[in-house]
């Protein structure tokens, strides 16, 4: 039941970027979470587009467009090495979206949001870590 959201200037994304970025970030983030590739993850891998209006995003060094890709999993769901693996992967996809060359890479960020175990809400109900590998277990069955 992972989340992630890209903020990006208005602008910023080419048009084919940004038809499609919101779906391989998504598919990236089930990919390295090991989540199996069913309806069931792909309904709750949820993203969104954030784009800012002009003059909403600057550094005091210049004014190229930065972006950051929040994303938001249960504690415990993303290694060190499947966190590094999804920092590479997104940090490219955003720059293929933006038509960025590969040196660009510092203009993209990727944060981690861990939700404990308990604190995570959906149709009514707590979910937990246990009852997403129940679902993943049947789901890769």
């Amino acid at each position: 039941m992972p989340m992630i959201e890209l903020t990006a200037p208005e602008g910023a994304l080419t048009a084919g970027g940004r038809e499609k970025i919101q779906s391989e970030l998504a598919a990236a983030l089930l990919r390295w979470e090991g989540a199996p590739d069913s309806a069931f993850f792909r309904a709750n891998a949820w993203t969104y587009l954030h784009e800012l209006p002009a003059g909403a995003q600057a550094t005091l060094a210049d004014d190229a467009p930065r972006f950051r890709v929040d994303v938001t999993v249960p504690q415990g769901a993303l290694s060190d090495k499947r966190k590094a693996g999804l920092v590479e992967e997104a940090t490219q996809l955003v720059l293929a979206a933006a038509g960025l060359p590969a040196d660009d890479a510092g203009r993209v960020w990727v944060l981690f949001r861990e939700q404990p175990e308990g604190t995570w809400g959906a149709g009514g109900n707590i979910i937990r870590v246990a009852d997403l590998a129940a679902i993943a277990a049947r789901d890769k069955a």
